[in-house]
C-alpha cells in the first residue's frame, strides 16, 4: 500500500493546503506540527510562484508574501528534509509546471524523493501532457495526482483511469476560493470515476466549514482546505498556528462526527 493511501485507511481524510514560507519557514514548520496534532491525514505543501493561475486572490497574497520574503525552492526542499524528522504523515507537493521545469524536472524530482515526499500535483498540467511528468515520477517513486474538474466530462474516466496516489476532485468552476454554495454534481463524478479506479477521491476548492466538509466527506474518501487555512495564516502571522490548529480540529471534527452516525447507522441497520 503506498503512503498516500494510508492516509485514507479506513476514514475520511482531511487535507489542508499550506503555502511554505508564509509568513516564515519556522511558522510553516509550526503550522504542520499543529495540523498533524489536530488531525490532518495529509497536507499538501505550496510551493510560491509568481504566476499561481489556479488560485484566487487569497492564495495568490500567500505566494506573494513568501516571494517577497526571500522563498526559494531549495529552501523548502531543505525545509521539508528536516520536517520529515517530526511529521510523518503523507506529504505531497502542490504546484505549477514552471517551478519544476527551472529547477530541472529530474533534479526537483531526485530531492522530492531525498525529501520524503509522497506526492506531486501541478495544477497547470493538463492530462494529455502530464506524460512528462508522470513518468519521472515514477522513476521517484512519486505519485503523480491527477485532477479532475467539471470541465473534464467525457474524459472523466480516461483521467481516473490512470491516475495514482488520490483522484483531486475539483468541485467548482474557476479559481481557488471560499463558496457559499458548491453546486457541481460530484456525485455523478465521482460515481464514474469509481467504475474505473478505486483510488481514494478527495474533493477540494471552495469548502470552509465544518458542514461543507461533512456534506463532501459524504460523497468522498476525503476533504481538501485551501483558501479557509491560507487566510488564517494572512490574518495571523506568526500567531496562526495555535489559530489554524483549533480550526482544523474543528473540521476533522466533523467529518469524524459522520463516520460515527455511518457506524451507528450501520448497528442499528
Amino acid at each position: 500500500m503506498s503512503h498516500i493511501k494510508q492516509a485514507f485507511q479506513n476514514k475520511k481524510a482531511f487535507i489542508p493546503f499550506i503555502t511554505c514560507g508564509d509568513p516564515d519557514l519556522e511558522t510553516s514548520r509550526h503550522i504542520i506540527l499543529e495540523a498533524v496534532k489536530n488531525g490532518a491525514s495529509l497536507i499538501e505543501l505550496g510551493i510560491p510562484f509568481s504566476d499561481p493561475t489556479a488560485e484566487g486572490p487569497v492564495i495568490q497574497a500567500a505566494n506573494i508574501r513568501a516571494l517577497e520574503n526571500g522563498i526559494t525552492t531549495t529552501a523548502i526542499l531543505d525545509f521539508v528534509k528536516e520536517l520529515r524528522k517530526e511529521v510523518t504523515i503523507p506529504l505531497v507537493f502542490m504546484t505549477y509546471a514552471n517551478v519544476v521545469y527551472s529547477y530541472g524536472i529530474d533534479r526537483f524530482l531526485k530531492a522530492c524523493q531525498e525529501a520524503k515526499m509522497d506526492g506531486l500535483i501541478l495544477a497547470d498540467v493538463p492530462y494529455e501532457e502530464k506524460e512528462e511528468f508522470q513518468v519521472p515520477c515514477q522513476k521517484y517513486g512519486l505519485s503523480f495526482i491527477s485532477l479532475i474538474a467539471p470541465t473534464s466530462k467525457d474524459r472523466i474516466k480516461m483521467i481516473a483511469k490512470e491516475a495514482e496516489g488520490f483522484i483531486y476532485v475539483v468541485s467548482s468552476l474557476g479559481v481557488t476560493g471560499e463558496r457559499e454554495n458548491i453546486q457541481t454534481d460530484l456525485k455523478s463524478m465521482i460515481s464514474e470515476v469509481r467504475q474505473v479506479t478505486d483510488l481514494p477521491c478527495a474533493i477540494g476548492f471552495g469548502i470552509s466549514t465544518p458542514d461543507q466538509a461533512k456534506e463532501m466527506a459524504k460523497l468522498a474518501d476525503g476533504v481538501i482546505v485551501g483558501s479557509a487555512v491560507v487566510k488564517r495564516i494572512g490574518q495571523n502571522g506568526q500567531k496562526s498556528p495555535r489559530v489554524v490548529g483549533k480550526y482544523i480540529q474543528e473540521m476533522t471534527s466533523a467529518i469524524a462526527e459522520l463516520k460515527e452516525q455511518d457506524e451507528r447507522s450501520h448497528i442499528s441497520a
